[in-house]
């Protein structure tokens, strides 16, 4: 128990010092965004038609991914499939083992979620996803893909690289393994589930860009793209 938790100090060390440096590195960006030269911008094409988010909606969005339908029917998937995988053993089967592993699947989310919308605000990055107004399956796949691991950031809209998109799935898979999961976890098993996570958000990022059915669809109501009022991304083409 004390190996595990000095493990998690360490990691919670790690994420203070990221977010430090990270905190360095955006000022030196900022800095450099004046003559159009940063570090880590992925592309150096402003989107003409990006309009960042107010506050009012990023807080909306982060309602919606964090406690909304999507998590929800994730969290019910997963438990489901770990309930036939039986896992983790311990949870036993039955009604209370699936209640155990859907109120453990959707709390991870929920904490993945808050560290993601957390730690772009403090690095003034927009982690919202943004559809591609390219054409072609491959473009538009190559660019759900891409955002998994990337945001906006400036006035501008142009794409950088995302530490906080990063972070987030592992932030929820640690706090699940040091938080409530069998004292046998560690961190390797925090870190290959939070590679299962990682993986998970480029499915959603996937569906957000294919599934859509027009205006007066469901989708179209609830959709994150269509919820915040998001352009679509040209920095595909």
């Amino acid at each position: 128990m004390r190996i595990r938790r000095t493990l998690f100090l360490l990691w919670v060390v790690a994420i203070v010092a990221n977010i430090s440096l990270m905190a360095c590195a955006q000022s030196i960006a900022n800095s450099g965004d004046s003559d159009g030269t940063s570090a880590t911008t992925i592309s150096d094409q402003p989107d003409l038609a990006y309009v960042r988010p107010t506050h009012r909606t990023k807080a909306n969005n982060y309602l919606f991914d964090a406690y909304g339908p999507y998590p929800i029917v994730g969290a019910a998937a997963a438990a489901g499939i770990n309930q036939l995988s039986n896992a983790p053993p311990e949870w036993r089967q039955g009604s209370a083992g699936y209640s155990k592993r859907f109120g453990s699947d959707f709390a991870i989310a929920a904490v993945a979620t808050t560290a993601r919308f957390g730690l772009a605000e403090a690095f003034k990055e927009d982690t919202l996803y943004y559809r591609c107004s390219c054409s072609g399956v491959m473009p538009r796949l190559g660019h759900a893909v891409t955002s998994t691991l990337t945001a906006r950031r400036g006035r501008d809209g142009h794409r950088v690289f995302s530490l906080p998109a990063v972070l987030a799935p592992y932030a929820g898979t640690m706090t699940a393994v040091y938080g409530w999961y069998p004292d046998r976890f560690g961190a390797k098993d925090a870190f290959r589930m939070g590679n299962y996570s990682l993986l998970a958000y480029i499915g959603g990022n996937i569906a957000l860009e294919f599934l859509d059915g027009g205006n007066h669809s469901l989708l179209s109501r609830i959709h994150l793209h269509k919820g915040h009022n998001a352009h679509v991304d040209e920095a595909l083409h």
